[in-house]
């Protein structure tokens, strides 16, 4: 198969615009840079919607919950906000599955996506999350809505050893709840040597909602013991080369011994009561993510030219809970290997007063290992190895230091081997079990030439104006495809790719030094999207077929004097399918994907320099876009209809010493009692759970 494709995102050239609240002080947008498009760019060279969530940003929102998934559905819009538990199923990017990484190594496992990679590692030693929004192709498989990198912490000073040490509590007001986190950074340079290291611990205590019920046990965060660790070296051979290596590793563990009560699907909450059946052999969570990366730089290869080379490894495994949904019961996991280089040249071609041009080229190669199995053995679907090899060329062009043009060509190779294997027994709605059957591997190929378009025209500072035409190439969910078998070879299963094409448009600028703002639409179609569906018997399938997904975001920053500061963002989507692929799109992509309308919004003061306070507000919209069965009056799975809530968070930190600052955030500040938007629409009792309610998270912290 080989198609041509346009991909304004495909060699790391997606711009950006950074919505970044790290000060009291609006930051001109001339001072930020972004590295998440493979090279360190100004903000005013890239033409289409970016999100940065900064480092005291990151800080200010760990004061309150140190889960990275709710510091992101506070912080990014467009982002579908959390569930409260480990998995991030449902928190898609406009509409579409993202790409996770962690300086640029993926996290995600496409192949067979386990709805955990978001959670891989600890917010204490994140610099800064870029966040690219829309179709891409950056990074290869798997970016369908976008891309979130993580951007780790390094040294930033000529000190032998600096560092900030961090000890916090979190509780609430109920008997178990009390929890513990502790962090330590320290970074330093001696010479040409410099170093980062990051260690975390967090152990939690149950979680109760605003009537001090224990939520539901199922991916539950309560009980749970999160490790992190993080080493950064780098050696400044001389002033044109440098190398540096790092290794972080994750890992969260439960120990809740919570039995289970099951409710009334928007009745009775499905809650933790009791003792737990102790029948899980392993504990719950991600036992291991172990990431490792060497990167070289050369400034000046050759007259004119500069390399980055970059190779990393990574080990993850995610485990679930025990199910009785197989037969004979069991636990799941997702093991996945990946092994990567990065080849990066970029060489200028001219550089005059009025105009410069670039071209950057190299290629990209992965290799991506990824089953997942039961914990005594039995495999769920099977071993999967999918090996990428992907060359490019980006052209970059500005004028008269307002006009940006980039467009390049990547070339996707992609080729899985899948093993043989027996579909595994589960259960249907009936109460009988499936018939396991034989299912045959082979070899699957993929070819496509990607290219990417993006304009960016900065007329005068309170308007500028971008455009861009971006695509993702990606192989997703092909394990899920395969579980569900019902044919003996794999060359009768549906398995093309998934091709999104998305559309943006946007206007950004800076009006005075108080303002700041954001208005971008877009629009994304694909020819074969892939859905989660209920079939009859209640089991979840995807269902391949034509769609479109458009909306619109935007934010606004206002600081009318140094020690205050509000704004707040807004964003919106639709997505439309043609199930009989007939050009006929009036059904709607389900809820599990099209996440309700959200309102992002916040209040920080500073009176005096050692006092801050914030106030933060979630405003998520109901959502009633399908109707339940006419027969059972029921809603079928993605479909419920989701109600509106509202949620307030308040922080506040002070300076006490010259070195030490205390800080002390609340978590739904009201102790509303609400459900997360997928316990509705999932429309399951099993997954109709309360969320978190009022809690207190203290943090006392030493700079040196």
């Amino acid at each position: 198969m080989k198609k041509v494709l346009l991909s304004a995102a495909c060699l790391g050239t997606t711009s950006v615009f950074a919505q970044v609240k790290d000060t009291l002080q609006t930051k001109n947008v001339d001072e930020v840079v972004m590295t998440a498009s493979r090279k360190k760019e100004n903000i005013k060279e890239v033409p289409s919607s970016i999100t940065i969530v900064g480092e005291k940003q990151i800080q200010s929102q760990l004061t309150v919950n140190s889960d990275i998934t709710s510091i992101l559905q506070y912080t990014v819009p467009s982002l579908g906000t959390n569930s409260g538990q480990t998995s991030n199923t449902g928190q898609t990017l406009r509409g579409r599955q993202v790409l996770v990484l962690i300086d640029g190594v993926p996290q995600s496992t496409p192949l067979r996506n386990g709805a955990r990679d978001l959670r891989v590692i600890d917010p204490s030693a994140i610099e800064r999350v870029e966040v690219i929004k829309g179709a891409s192709s950056i990074y290869g498989n798997g970016a369908d809505g976008g891309i979130i990198n993580y951007i780790t912490k390094r040294n930033k000073t000529d000190k032998k050893i600096s560092g900030i040490s961090q000890i916090g509590f979190t509780g609430q007001n109920s008997g178990g709840t009390l929890g513990a986190r502790a962090s330590q950074l320290l970074t330093g340079k001696m010479n040409r040597f410099d170093y980062a290291i990051s260690l975390a611990y967090e152990r939690t205590g149950y979680m109760k909602d605003a009537n001090k019920v224990y939520l539901s046990p199922t991916y539950s965060t309560a009980k749970m013991d999160n490790y992190n660790g993080m080493l950064k070296l780098g050696y400044d051979i001389n002033d044109n080369q440098r190398v540096e290596a790092s290794y972080i590793g994750y890992s969260s563990k439960s120990n809740l011994d919570l039995g289970l009560k099951t409710g009334k699907y928007g009745v009775t909450p499905t809650i933790g009561e009791g003792e737990g059946k102790s029948l899980e052999t392993t504990p719950q969570g991600t036992p291991r993510n172990h990431n490792i990366r060497v990167s070289y730089d050369n400034k000046n290869l050759f007259t004119g030219t500069s390399l980055n080379v970059n190779l990393y490894y990574q080990d993850f495994k995610t485990v679930y809970g025990y199910s009785d949904t197989f037969f004979n019961g069991g636990q799941s996991n997702v093991l996945s290997k990946k092994a990567g280089a990065r080849f990066n040249l970029d060489t200028q071609l001219w550089n005059s007063q009025n105009s410069q041009g670039e071209i950057i080229y190299g290629a990209d190669i992965l290799n991506d290992e990824t089953v997942q199995k039961l914990e005594d053995g039995r495999f769920w679907t099977p071993n999967m190895s999918m090996t990428n090899i992907a060359p490019f060329l980006l052209a970059k062009i500005d004028l008269f230091k307002k006009l940006t043009i980039k467009g390049g060509l990547r070339y996707e190779n992609i080729k899985v081997n899948v093993d043989d294997f027996n579909t595994l027994s589960v259960i249907k709605n009936d109460g009988t079990f499936t018939q396991s059957i034989p299912v045959a591997g082979g070899k699957l190929s993929y070819n496509a030439l990607v290219g990417n378009i993006g304009l960016r025209y900065n007329i005068e500072p309170y308007i500028n104006l971008f455009g861009s035409f971006s695509q993702a190439y990606s192989i997703n969910e092909l394990g899920r495809i395969l579980r569900t078998s019902t044919s003996e070879t794999i060359k009768n299963l549906e398995t093309k790719p998934i091709i999104v094409n998305n559309y943006e448009l946007g206007a950004t600028g800076q009006i005075s030094n108080w303002l700041n703002y954001e208005l971008t639409s877009y629009v994304s179609t694909s020819k074969l999207g892939a859905t989660f569906v209920q079939s009859a018997d209640r089991a979840l399938t995807i269902k391949r077929a034509p769609e479109i997904i458009y909306g619109v975001e935007g934010f606004l920053h206002f600081t009318p004097v140094k020690w205050l500061q509000f704004g707040g963002s807004y964003s919106w989507m639709e997505g439309i399918t043609s199930p009989d692929d007939n050009d006929n799109y009036s059904a709607k992509i389900n809820n599990s994907r099209i996440s309700a309308p959200k309102v992002l919004a916040y209040l920080q003061v500073k009176p005096v320099p050692e006092l801050f306070i914030g106030i933060d507000m979630l405003h998520s919209f109901k959502q009633d876009r399908f109707t339940p069965n006419a027969k059972t009056g029921q809603y079928t799975y993605g479909e419920g209809f989701v109600p509106d809530y509202t949620v307030f968070n308040v922080k506040v930190s002070c300076e006490v010493y010259k070195n030490w600052k205390v800080s002390l955030g609340i978590e739904n500040f009201f102790n509303r009692l609400y459900q997360p938007s997928i316990a509705w629409w999932s429309a399951r009792d099993s997954e109709f759970i309360n969320s978190l309610g009022k809690r207190g998270t203290l943090i006392v912290e030493y700079k040196f």
